[in-house]
């Protein structure tokens, strides 16, 4: 039987399928019955869902998050498709087929990772490509580096997202670089390369994707400057030279990229290519939800449903 996926799903259809829930949550109306809140997902998006006339034992029976049965309905809430949940199951994972429900990359990983190899492979710098050959050597990192997701739910939220993001940014990198000599280009790859290496722990993509505890507790930021400082000195321990001057300016990098305190940097960008680094990592993320949000909306009018995390609704309409 075939799968109805998330993006298949009309008003008014009757609901007996099998999805990913995400973030249950057990509330009380204002008359005091309780209800449960949750996520409905596959790989072509998620939608609310809404049990009423729930019950503390059913909610703990809930995976967190995993596979479920739901029987149901979809309909409109105010203007938002949402499906109404009658019953609810757990499902063994064994009986799902995992590909329906992780997004992947639309685009070729094995071309994309040999582009991102072939461009950081022009940094000349040696001490810079001493870092980045250590990176490019470690075959279990660049195993997980090239399936992460580069985010849960804000941008590339993919199998092999992480790898798309970096080569997209790789690519502007490469573009851009030539207009502003004075930004040290070796730098600037290096980083760009390395920025979210820390993903690759951050995030779990085994079942959904997701926050690791580690992940939870440290992030990818801090994760990410470790691991650098780690190849260092290991680097270091082989004879090779890596001084505290490099280092401290790739780091600093790594610790600027998200360019404001308040999301999520441990420091402000200091140096041009720390600007440079910032500006594109956002461009791309951006631009990245932006054309999401447009692609997933449902119906055919001009504006998406406001974007929270964007704090804007999106107009549709293309030119002619």
């Amino acid at each position: 039987m075939s799968h109805k996926f998330i993006n298949q799903i009309e008003p008014g259809e009757t609901i007996d399928e099998i999805y990913m829930v995400k973030d249950p949550i057990l509330r009380s109306t204002s008359r005091g019955d309780l209800y449960i809140a949750m996520f409905l997902c596959d790989k072509t998006g998620q939608l609310n869902g809404r049990m009423w006339q729930a019950s503390e034992v059913v909610y703990k029976s809930l995976p967190k998050p995993g596979f479920v049965h739901i029987k149901g309905r979809s309909e409109l809430y105010q203007n938002n498709l949402q499906l109404v949940v009658n019953t609810i199951s757990e499902i063994d994972s064994s009986r799902v087929n995992i590909d329906d429900f992780l997004a992947q990359t639309g685009k070729d990983i094995d071309r994309m990772f040999a582009e991102v190899a072939e461009i950081v492979g022009r940094v000349k710098n040696p001490q810079l490509k001493a870092l980045v050959g250590a990176f490019l050597g470690d075959e279990e990192l660049m195993a997980k580096f090239r399936k992460a997701p580069g985010g849960v739910k804000l941008h590339h939220d993919c199998i092999g997202g992480l790898l798309e993001h970096t080569h997209n940014m790789l690519r502007v990198a490469v573009a851009i670089l030539p207009l502003y000599p004075k930004v040290q280009a070796d730098l600037v790859l290096a980083a760009i390369f390395l920025h979210d290496i820390g993903k690759t722990d951050e995030l779990g993509y085994d079942m959904a994707f997701s926050y690791t505890d580690s992940g939870q507790l440290i992030g990818h930021i801090v994760k990410g400057y470790g691991m650098i400082h780690q190849k260092a000195e290991t680097l270091r321990a082989a004879g090779t030279r890596i001084d505290h001057e490099t280092l401290d300016s790739l780091e600093h990098i790594i610790l600027a990229h998200h360019g404001e305190y308040e999301f999520g940097s441990p420091k402000l960008p200091a140096t041009a290519e720390a600007f440079m680094v910032c500006f594109i990592d956002d461009m791309d993320a951006k631009i990245d939800q932006v054309v999401s949000a447009i692609d997933d909306e449902l119906g055919d009018g001009n504006w998406t449903a406001w974007q929270n995390a964007l704090q804007t609704r999106l107009y549709r309409k293309r030119l002619e």
